[in-house]
């Protein structure tokens, strides 16, 4: 069993990413996953648990996480008659496929390749919130027939390659066809239970190779249970700094910041 002397700077550490990452998530509208994940990679490496499934570690914890956080958003949503659900039943199924095969993926690769994936896709997110365009279109409904069958399984197991829910990609993929932006997140929430799920239950069948303490297979149990506690309280403080300010310039600050965030996670990636 760990020291407590070893337990105390990670948990400190944790309650301070916890509340970064839900009062960002809250003032932005963006998965709180994208910040988890490489927080996480940092918090744990510099506190010594740099195992070669570390990355894994990481993706599978901010996965955990997500369940309860969009399974929270989603009804929410419901409650004010947001959420598509035409729309998210239809794509349920190729998501949860994707998903599922993303686990498989991602219990094959190690941490650096795990790391210039999520530093690739992280700098297309980063592209897309600072450039991207509410008028910008690629049809007028979300795809049916072939079109869904290829994507959603892309968007589930995109995801789970970046230990995210359903909003980097599929709030921009709703949007681009042309579903408005309110009715998106709220849909998109439900994205990010159908991806977690299955995802989680994955990875607590996936040991993880030297993980930091109080790991059930590749999901450490503290980082979640914190990382829930504080998003819990924070997130509501972001949404209201949200309606108290223009939200845009903070998200292209954002962009910014998670631009380097990737870039710095392909630089390790690469032993730079």
């Amino acid at each position: 069993m760990p020291d407590l002397s070893d337990l105390l700077p990670m948990l400190a550490l944790l309650l301070a990413i916890g509340a970064f990452a839900g009062l960002v998530a809250g003032l932005l509208g963006v998965g709180g996953g994208i910040i988890l994940v490489p927080a996480f990679y940092y918090a744990f490496a510099g506190l010594g648990y740099e195992g070669p499934d570390l990355m894994q570690v990481c993706l599978a914890t901010s996965l955990a996480t997500i369940i309860v956080t969009s399974l929270r958003s989603v009804l929410a949503h419901h409650r004010k008659g947001a959420v598509d659900w035409p729309v998210l039943k239809g794509w349920a199924p190729g998501i949860a496929i994707g998903a599922v095969l993303g686990v498989l993926a991602v219990a094959q690769l190690r941490t650096p390749v795990l790391q210039a994936i999520f530093g690739c896709l992280a700098l297309v997110v980063a592209v897309y919130l600072g450039l991207g365009r509410t008028e910008w279109r690629l049809g007028k409904a979300m795809p049916a027939g072939a079109g869904r069958a290829a994507l959603s399984p892309l968007v589930g197991f995109l995801s789970v390659l970046m230990g995210i829910g359903g909003g980097s990609f599929g709030v921009p993929l709703m949007s681009l066809y042309g579903m408005p932006i309110h009715r998106a997140v709220a849909t998109a929430a439900g994205f990010g239970v159908v991806i977690a799920v299955p995802s989680v239950a994955g990875f607590l069948l996936t040991a993880a190779e030297a993980p930091p303490p109080y790991t059930v297979g590749s999901v450490n149990l503290p980082a979640f249970a914190v990382i829930i506690a504080m998003t819990l309280v924070t997130a509501p403080w972001g949404v209201k700094l949200a309606h108290a300010m223009d939200p845009k310039p903070l998200k292209r600050v954002f962009a910014v910041f998670l631009a380097l965030v990737a870039l710095n996670m392909l630089r390790k990636a690469f032993g730079w």
